[in-house]
Order: structure tokens, then sequence, then C-alpha cells
């Protein structure tokens, strides 16, 4: 937004924006390697004990040799996104003044596909700093119908992926995720309620209301992500995409009877298998 080589000063400019001039001088700092190294360690931990909050994983990180204060761990599950079962730091942060919707999966019959999708964001680590992952998901045949990466935690990227899977497989009956600002902001619940598709949010501070997602990030992670170290956006892009059309295409789910998702998609979605 702002034109550093316009003849207008960028003090004008902040003002006719509406910004803060610190926002124009900005620039961001590269995080240190240490703190990278301590932030895959912390991801890890958390997928083994996702109640942990920073007093804990702090005590954790001690277990494991790493000498940490508390607020550093804070800091840096905040910089992550991690999503604690007690409270939702960052990417599950509720924004004051947005609307939160009620919960509608509770005891309700998920019988097909497309009835209802979920969605939610991750931290992913590389080489060198990290990207968050969105993913759009199939509630009844855990597939994934479109994800995005994305180095900065902003709505317009989860709403890139929503309006391709709608391309792709039409408008679901329900959309559930977190209470986070990203999935609360008027922008993306507009974007859900001007398809006619109705909005479900996880309660405050139940991770399990949205399970399949959070068993998505442990396979996807375990699997894959912690095998590579990504030496680019460019390189997770690729690899993620590789690994992905074989977690839909290929992999065996025990909790769809050795089927894979979309075997299990396209037999109830009555469409047609999209070409890769």
């Amino acid at each position: 937004m702002i034109d550093r080589k316009a003849k207008m000063s960028i003090k004008r400019q902040c003002a006719l924006l509406k910004l803060p001039r610190s926002t124009a001088y900005y620039r961001p700092i590269e995080v240190p390697q240490s703190d990278l190294e301590l932030m895959q360690r912390i991801d890890e931990l958390h997928l083994q004990w996702p109640f942990a909050g920073s007093r804990m994983m702090r005590d954790f990180l001690k277990q494991h040799g790493y000498r940490v204060g508390r607020r550093h761990v804070r800091t840096l599950m905040r910089k992550m996104g991690i999503d604690v079962l007690y409270r939702k730091p960052n990417t599950s942060r509720r924004q004051a003044g947005h609307h939160i919707y009620p919960y509608l999966l509770r005891d309700l019959p998920v019988v097909r596909s497309n009835q209802v999708w979920a969605a939610d964001i991750t931290y992913i680590p590389m080489r060198r700093g990290f990207v968050y992952l969105f993913v759009v998901q199939d509630w009844y045949s855990r597939r994934v119908l479109s994800w995005r990466l994305s180095n900065t935690l902003t709505t317009d990227f989860c709403i890139d992926a929503l309006e391709e899977a709608i391309a792709l497989y039409g408008c679901p009956d329900i959309f559930n995720t977190d209470q986070g600002s990203q999935f609360t902001s008027a922008e993306f619940t507009d974007f859900l309620r001007d398809n006619g598709i109705r909005i479900s949010m996880d309660g405050k501070g139940c991770w399990r209301d949205n399970v399949f997602v959070e068993r998505l990030w442990r396979t996807i992670k375990y699997e894959h992500v912690y095998l590579y170290a990504y030496g680019s956006v460019n390189e997770a892009k690729e690899r993620l995409k590789v690994y992905l059309e074989f977690y839909n295409g290929k992999r065996p789910h025990q909790s769809l009877d050795g089927r894979t998702p979309d075997a299990v998609y396209f037999q109830t979605a009555g469409i047609e298998k999209q070409a890769a």
C-alpha cells in the first residue's frame, strides 16, 4: 500500500491510509536459528501433549536439555499459533467485536461427503524460518479438498483455499472452524454466508471439536514434515503437494476401514474425481 518511490511523503501516505508510521518503516527481523530449533521441538512436544501450556512446555523442554524461560516459550508458542487445550493463542485467539457462532456438530450424524467441511491453520517448520499451512478438509471422508501456505497469519490465504474448494466441489452444508480471528472476521464469515453455508465454531478451548483436523496435523508432520528440512517455501509447496496427493489417493485409513479418503469422498459426493 505504501509507495516508497512516490512524490508524496511516507508520512502523508500513512495519514491517508490511517496507518501508524511504524508500520511503514518496520522491517521483519529474521528469527534466530536457536529459536527455530526450539520452535520445532515445541511443535513436536505439542503433538504429544496438546494440553501443555507455556509453563508445562517449559518443563518438558528442560527435561530434554533446553534452558529457556516460560515467557520466551509463551512468545514462541504465540508466534507458532499453538493450540492448547485450555486456551487458543494466536491462530485461535478471538478478535474483540467478532461474532462467535455456535458449534453445530455435537450429536449430528455425518453420513456423506460435503455435508460438513472443517478447516484450521498449523505451523510448518523449514530449514530456515517457517510458514503456516491452512487446510480445508471434508469431515466425512477426511479428504483434503484444498490448502495454502503463507508466511503470515492473515485471512486472505484462507479464503483463497476456500474459494478453490468450492469451485472444484461445490458448497458444504456446514463449515466448522475454531474461534480464530481469521475465521471470525467479517470477510471470512460473510463469504460463507453469501454461499449459503451454515457456520459452526468449536467451543472455547475445545480442540476436540475439530478433532479430525488435529489428527491430520499429526499425520502430516510425523509422516512428512519432520522427515524433510524444506529449504524454501517453493520446496515446501512441492513436497506437501506430493504428500497430500498420496494422503488423499493412496494412504489407507484405519478409520475408513482401510479405504482412502478419495475412495470414500467420491463414493458419496455425487461428483467426478478431479484430475490431478
